[in-house]
C-alpha cells in the first residue's frame, strides 16, 4: 500500500510573532520527485526540517501515512525518511563505508555495533549510488558530487522511503548536478520518494514530476512543474523578470534582460545598474582623453 507524507497547515517561527511558514500544505507521493524552489528565506529548508521531524511545526501537523509524524518515535520515523543535508565537511576523516553505515542507526539497538548484515546493505547503497569503490576510502579525500552521492546512499541504506535532500545540486558543476539529479529521478523509478530543495527552476522542469514554489514562507503555487514554474510565478516569487524559452528539445527559463520598474526607477539614485555602468565608461573615456 502506497504511503504519504503531507503537510497540512504547516506555520514554524524562529522568533515569536515572526513566522519563516505560514499554513503550508502540501503531499508526497510514493515514486515521485518533488521539488520546493523559492529564493533565500522563503523558508525551504524549514519546510524540509519540518517534514522530517528535525523540527516541531507551532501549527499545523506533518501526517505519515495518516499519522502525525510527532506521535511517532524518533527511531520509527528514521525508518521512513532520510534527510540528506548540505554538503559539509566533518572534521575527522570517516571511511566513506563508516559515513553509509550512520543510516543503520535506527534499526539497531541502543548500544548494538553495526554487523554483517549491516555492512552488506551499506554496500549495496554504496553499488546503488556507483561508489562501490570509493568504501575504504576517507570521506573528506572525495569531490563534492561524492560526497553528495554519499549522503544519498546513506540515507538508502536507512532504508527511509522518502529522502528530504537540501540543495544537493548546490555548488556542483553541470556534469555532476546531472549525475546526482539522474540517480535522484532514478530512484524515484524505484519506489523511493525524493524531496528537492533547490534554486534552479531549470532542474525542477527536467527531474521533478511536481514542484512548489515558496515565497516568504507561503505556498504560491504546487503542482506539475510546467504550471507551477511559469514567467508570472517566478517573479512574483523573486521579484525579477524570466522567459520561457520553448524547443523541441523542452523548455527552459532565463532571466529576462529587462528589470522591473522600481529597479529602473532608483537605479540612478543607487549609483547601480546600467546607468552606473553608461556614467562610469563616459568619465572613464573623458579621463582618458585627457591624460
Amino acid at each position: 500500500m502506497a504511503m504519504r507524507l503531507a503537510a497540512v497547515g504547516l506555520s514554524y517561527a524562529y522568533v515569536p510573532g515572526k513566522p519563516v511558514l505560514k499554513g503550508v500544505s502540501l503531499e508526497i507521493e510514493e515514486g515521485e520527485v518533488l521539488f520546493l524552489l523559492g529564493p533565500n528565506g522563503s523558508g525551504k529548508t524549514t519546510l524540509l526540517e519540518c517534514l522530517c521531524g528535525l523540527r516541531r511545526p507551532q501549527a499545523g501537523r506533518v501526517l505519515l501515512g495518516g499519522e502525525d509524524l510527532h506521535g511517532l518515535p524518533a527511531r520509527e520515523r528514521a525508518k521512513h525518511i532520510g534527510y540528506v543535508p548540505q554538503l559539509h565537511r566533518p572534521v575527522f576523516g570517516f571511511r566513506v563505508i563508516e559515513v553509509v553505515l550512520m543510516g543503520r542507526a535506527p534499526h539497531l539497538g541502543l548500544f548494538s555495533s553495526p554487523q554483517q548484515p549491516d555492512f552488506k546493505v551499506a554496500l549495496q547503497a554504496l553499488e546503488a549510488v556507483g561508489l562501490s569503490g570509493l568504501a575504504e576510502r576517507p570521506y573528506t579525500e572525495l569531490s563534492g558530487g561524492e560526497m553528495r552521492l554519499v549522503f544519498i546512499a546513506r540515507g538508502l541504506a536507512q532504508g527511509a522511503r522518502f529522502l528530504l535532500l537540501d540543495e544537493p545540486d548546490a555548488h556542483l558543476d553541470p556534469k555532476n548536478q546531472h549525475e546526482v539529479l539522474e540517480l535522484v529521478r532514478g530512484l524515484a523509478g524505484e519506489g523511493f520518494s525524493p524531496v528537492v530543495t533547490s534554486h534552479s527552476p531549470n532542474n525542477a522542469l527536467f527531474y521533478a514530476d511536481r514542484a512548489a514554489l515558496l515565497r516568504g514562507g507561503e505556498l504560491l503555487s504546487f503542482g506539475e512543474p510546467e504550471s507551477v514554474l511559469t514567467p508570472e510565478d517566478l517573479a512574483r516569487a523573486y521579484g525579477m523578470e524570466f522567459k520561457l524559452l520553448v524547443g523541441k528539445e523542452g523548455r527552459a527559463l532565463i532571466p529576462a534582460q529587462g528589470r522591473s520598474s522600481s529597479s529602473r526607477s532608483t537605479e540612478r539614485e543607487r549609483g547601480s545598474g546600467r546607468a552606473y555602468s553608461r556614467e562610469s565608461s563616459e568619465n572613464l573615456s573623458a579621463a582618458a582623453k585627457g591624460a
